[in-house]
């Protein structure tokens, strides 16, 4: 059950277990997955949840119905708890790679399915480069040194090489040492 007492993971809990239930293939994406894997250094305000099939509002409006969500002005909201949930348009990709895996989480009866540790940091790796998101980056180091033991160091390094190759390569590169910097790897 929702109420003010919940946090951003029992809503996403909650909210993955309700699409589940109803055959519809959701992932975890954004801050509220950096929320998740490190919840100390970074806390989102909603739950973002990318379909694997583009499906709008009102296709997963009865799913989340009996949790007590209703869809108000493109969002999902709980007259309980001030997080939303929220359905960014798919497909689920980090630049130009789509993403094809994720990682399931299980508490109890319910399942969360979201980005795995290595995509996450991606993600807001992705979001730093594009728009100098300070908060991204924090988000960045901050799960790659929670889950140092999960995060995959070397597919992120051989993404930013293919990402690097447009016309903000010098500015991705100089970004990604900083992060390397941030998480105690020399550049």
């Amino acid at each position: 059950m929702i109420d003010a007492s919940s946090s951003l993971i029992d809503v996403a809990f909650a909210a993955s277990t309700a699409l589940d239930k109803a055959n519809i293939s959701a992932v975890l994406t954004g801050g509220s997955a950096a929320t998740f894997y490190a919840p100390a250094e970074y806390q989102s305000g909603d739950a973002d949840f990318v379909l694997s099939f583009y499906e709008d509002g009102p296709a997963v409006a009865p799913a989340l119905a009996p949790l007590g969500f209703t869809l108000q002005e493109g969002s999902f909201r709980h007259p309980r708890t001030a997080y939303i949930v929220e359905f960014p348009r798919g497909p689920l990709k980090i630049g130009d790679d789509d993403v094809r895996t994720h990682a399931t989480y299980r508490r109890g009866d319910e399942v969360l399915h979201i980005l795995t540790s290595t995509d996450t940091i991606r993600d807001r790796l992705m979001n730093y480069f594009a728009w100098s998101d300070l908060s991204c980056l924090s988000a960045a180091v901050g799960v790659y040194k929670r889950q140092r033991g999960s995060a995959d160091l070397n597919a992120i390094e051989a993404w930013v090489a293919r990402e690097s190759n447009g016309p903000f390569a010098r500015d991705y590169d100089r970004k990604f040492r900083i992060f390397l910097e941030l998480i105690g790897r020399n550049p």
